[in-house]
């Protein structure tokens, strides 16, 4: 990459309250790796050193991303070397699953903070990769050092955190959706269905028959019936949150958008008798607090959370077939992926978490 930091947005300057913080991306030819440039730009303290790619390795950022070009001018995309660290604080890996086993052996000690953005860390157990992933984890010694970060759940772990496991964006929207009701019991934990809708983004920009635009125009289609990988993480955090196991019957879905996720979730009354107010009230104070999280009366829409690191969130309970009903939306490539990698930052490294993100979507 050419020397110089990406190009700061010129509206955060004023708000720089300390020294810049050096970032490298690793992965950074693909979507989340684009989204965590342009977020980084309008950081006020983290300063992109440099991005790396494989195929890309040389090319101009703008001419993969051209929507940076104001930010990042003719730097060029560098190949992986461990030098690469020796002007680094912080680490973005968002590259796909498997290769953060390799890389972060390597990776750390050489820098104080590693926010991972694949699945490579974030299961506890690691006899699950095998069953879901297909192989064995190449570093399972590691895999308790990592934190889980969904900070809405797990803030406290996450600050300071050397090592960190960013959920992505199926797991964070069915999650968010569903912890309240289950920690405060009005949701049995067993016999939980959820359907998630995905835009095409969430598949990564590497091109497939199956996502390419004549496959997924005018498509509706759903995959990974009753195996898909993210089934024993939705599980998992749900189960270290309301301290209980949790089964997850999870079948996501491919809509012909470019970014968003809606999943609805279905849950059986802990107890007669509980009404939708009493789920609008578990959400809503839940998330009082919550910078990112916003909870509606109203279905929450993808669209209304395009571009930004918020999560629209509602529930009701139905009286006449006995169950619960929470929904949440957000932005895949924001809150599902690297506007969560930076919230995760801004905690390990003490800073203000919501520094750098948008809260606000894009609208119309």
């Amino acid at each position: 990459m050419t020397t110089g930091p990406v190009t700061r947005a010129p509206h955060h300057e004023a708000a720089d309250a300390g020294p810049p913080i050096g970032v490298v991306v690793i992965g950074g030819s693909g979507y989340t790796g684009a989204e965590l440039l342009r977020l980084c730009a309008g950081h006020p303290r983290l300063e992109v050193r440099a991005a790396t790619a494989d195929t890309n390795a040389g090319a101009p950022i703008a001419a993969v991303h051209p929507g940076l070009a104001p930010l990042v001018g003719d730097r060029t995309f560098a190949a992986w070397s461990p030098d690469l660290l020796d002007d680094a604080d912080l680490v973005f890996c968002a590259l796909p699953h498997g290769a953060s086993q390799d890389l972060v052996p390597e990776i750390r000690g050489r820098v104080d903070h590693l926010v991972d953005l694949a699945a490579d860390f974030r299961l506890d157990d690691p006899g699950a990769y095998p069953v879901w992933y297909g192989e064995e984890h190449t570093a399972p010694d590691l895999l308790d050092d990592f934190v889980y970060g969904l900070p809405e759940l797990f803030r406290e772990r996450i600050r300071g955190a050397e090592l960190v496991a960013a959920p992505g964006c199926y797991v964070t929207t069915a999650t968010l959706a569903l912890a309240p009701v289950l920690a405060a019991g009005l949701a049995e934990p067993t016999g939980i269905v959820v359907d998630a809708a995905s835009g095409v983004s969430g598949a990564g920009r590497t091109l497939r028959a199956n996502t390419a635009f004549c496959a997924v125009d005018e498509d509706v289609t759903a995959y990974g019936l009753l195996t898909h990988r993210h089934t024993p993480e939705i599980e998992m955090a749900l189960r270290l949150h309301a301290g209980t196991e949790v089964q997850v019957l999870f079948t996501p879905h491919l809509v012909p958008t470019n970014r968003g996720i809606l999943a609805t979730c279905y849950s059986r009354p802990a107890r007669p008798g509980v009404t939708s107010d009493e789920v609008l009230d578990a959400l809503r104070g839940a998330y009082a607090d919550e910078p990112f999280v916003v909870v509606t009366p109203d279905p929450p829409h993808t669209k209304a959370t395009l571009g930004a690191n918020s999560v629209h969130v509602t529930g009701r309970a139905d009286p006449r077939t006995g169950w619960i009903v929470t929904i949440a939306a957000l932005d895949n490539l924001v809150k599902g992926a690297s506007g969560q990698a930076v919230q995760c930052a801004n905690l390990a490294l003490g800073l203000d978490e919501t520094a750098g993100l948008p809260a606000a979507g894009l609208w119309p």
